[in-house]
């Protein structure tokens, strides 16, 4: 092993016995059994050591990193599957299983790695990416030394990646949970084969990363490893099964806890493993619960709705489509997860569907919100279980508030899209003109907003823009858009002391001018299954300063009109 992995390895990996754990595959049908294979039932693990502090000099750099085993620390221990093998089966009274990874087959490839996520997540140097090793640590090919890989057991269509890695706390002082998508079956992969294709690792990782620099709540992608190893997909479910790529993505959150990780639970009556999972996720993620606090679990339901309404009001204002909103997705710390068949809206359309398995709509954009809600609900029951009847009510009624605190949200966002101080009673119905001057003229949600933040007061007014600004050209065609720009000119009027350069400063900085629109994604893909990564990296790094004007992305059409072809792509839940 190179000198440099080897500091990596002290770096990132874990203890035996410390709690990485992996997380299970998305799911486009709701409610799914978890269970397969013959019926086994594993007693609670014992607590797992708690690894030391260590100190490290890297190149010119020190580093203080430090590894715990707390996840899994007595007295609140959670429990792991007494089953060391790995097959499919049922698992019970555990959170995790062991699972050790399967490498990926043939000659592996560096397709991308996020620079942010290494130097100012992990604190290594990019100097890291010249080791011959590297690509096997971040595939799976190769164990960090005393790592356990684990997956993780919670409720939803299982096909489960495995996570190599426990946790760190970097110099900041903030804690991350890494994680392998790809690298195998699980005990919860039922009949899935436990990869991930080229196709999806590329969406996850410049979406995950795109969400970040776009001010969204998101896990990170430290990287990309593409295989030659064959994986077959049915991508439509149509029976035209397709030859593609293996690949593993590595990626982080500050935990991969989600509501499905306490439903699966609570339908099971392991009520013992509840209390314990709860009152571990609020002592290291809800620190200003009073872990003492005999309603911390209220306290606890009713700082979720808040942040899951500001999280998706967040992608409402970015023109942000999950896809799949199962409550599997839904973090627990209100993060956006599980990047599958999500997509940016293009026309203003609030049924934008970007999952081609979503028949229905379900999940719609303009669903999501509701979608929320529902979620939420069904996290409170739950918690209904480990709850008195007076916590129940007060828990209901800080479900009862998330409309509220969604639209609030929502309505802060818009009118800082449009460069609006203070509060008058005629915002919202100046948002909802414009919004539906562009569903009726089809005008680009993105670049709506951003040309508005380029224009002059006096431009707008005279109509003096041409088809260069070519979302604004689209919704001045509307017979009532001269009506918006009065209302708008006269609101911006009341900015005393205002400017037009403050204003487009201002708008500037919250409207971006790139997206990872899937006509982006797809034409980076169709290079990277040639083993051309110049679009993937072009994308990436231009998706790390999305209100930052930058001519080679514009010369790549990035803020154009998206081309012919983008209308008829079609993305699903199959990775």
């Amino acid at each position: 092993m190179s000198l440099v992995i080897a500091h990596i390895a002290l770096v990132i990996a874990v203890s035996t016995g410390t709690s990485g754990y992996g997380e299970a595959g998305r799911s486009c049908r709701e409610d799914q059994s978890p269970y397969s294979g013959p019926k086994w039932t594993c007693s609670a693990g014992g607590p797992l050591k708690l690894t030391t502090h260590r100190l490290l000099g890297f190149g010119n750099r020190t580093w203080s990193g430090r590894f715990t085993g707390a996840l899994l620390c007595s007295p609140d221990s959670l429990p792991l599957d007494e089953v060391k093998e790995n097959f499919v089966r049922t698992v019970k009274r555990c959170i995790f299983s062991q699972s050790q990874p399967t490498p990926l087959r043939g000659a592996l490839h560096l397709g991308a790695i996020s620079k942010d996520v290494l130097e100012n997540v992990l604190d290594l140097d990019e100097s890291v990416m010249r080791s011959k090793d590297l690509v096997q640590f971040l595939s799976g090919g190769r164990l960090f030394p005393g790592s356990i890989p684990l997956a993780h057991r919670y409720g939803g269509h299982q096909v489960a990646p495995i996570n190599i890695f426990d946790f760190l706390w970097n110099r900041k002082g903030e804690r991350w949970e890494l994680q392998l998508k790809g690298s195998g079956k699980t005990p919860y992969s039922r009949s899935g084969d436990g990869r991930a294709v080229l196709r999806s690792s590329v969406r996850e990782f410049l979406c995950s990363e795109a969400m970040h620099f776009l001010k969204v709540p998101t896990s990170r992608a430290l990287s990309l490893v593409v295989s030659e190893e064959p994986v077959w997909r049915d991508p439509f479910y149509n029976g035209s099964v397709m030859r593609e790529r293996g690949a593993v993505v590595l990626r982080l959150a500050p935990s991969w806890f989600r509501i499905g990780s306490l439903e699966i639970l609570a339908r099971a009556g392991e009520l013992d493993i509840l209390r314990t999972l709860l009152n571990l996720v609020i002592k290291q993620h809800f620190t200003a619960i009073n872990p003492n606090d005999p309603d911390k679990y209220v306290a606890f339901f009713s700082a979720v709705v808040k942040e899951t309404a500001h999280m998706i009001a967040k992608w409402m204002s970015v023109g942000f489509a999950h896809g799949v909103c199962n409550t599997d997705n839904f973090s627990l710390l209100s993060l956006t997860i599980d990047y599958g068949p999500f997509g940016f809206m293009e026309s203003y359309n609030p049924n934008f569907v970007p999952n081609s398995s979503d028949d229905e709509g379900r999940y719609s954009i303009g669903a999501q919100a509701n979608v929320g809600l529902f979620n939420l609900q069904k996290l409170l029951e739950a918690l209904h279980p480990v709850l008195s009847p007076d916590q129940r009510e007060q828990a209901d009624q800080s479900l009862r508030e998330y409309p509220q605190i969604y639209h609030r949200r929502f309505h802060e966002l818009l009118k800082a899209k449009l460069g609006l101080l203070g509060d008058e009673d005629g915002d919202a119905y100046l948002i909802a003109f414009l919004l539906k001057l562009m569903e009726d003229t089809g005008a680009d949600f993105t670049m709506t907003f951003r040309q508005l933040s380029e224009v002059t007061l006096l431009q707008l007014q005279n109509n003096s823009f041409t088809q260069v600004m070519w979302a604004l050209w689209d919704l001045s065609s509307h017979e009532y858009f001269s009506d918006w720009v009065d209302l708008y000119s006269q609101r911006l009027r009341g900015h005393h002391g205002d400017s037009d350069e403050h204003r487009q400063r201002r708008m500037r900085a919250v409207n971006p001018l790139y997206v990872l629109r899937n006509w982006m994604a797809e034409s980076a893909i169709r290079k990277a299954e040639k083993n051309d990564f110049s679009e993937v990296e072009l994308l990436h790094q231009t998706l790390t300063e999305p209100f930052v004007k930058q001519e080679q992305a514009d010369s790549a059409g990035y803020s154009s009109r998206p081309p012919a072809w983008a209308s008829q792509l079609r993305v699903s839940c199959s990775s």
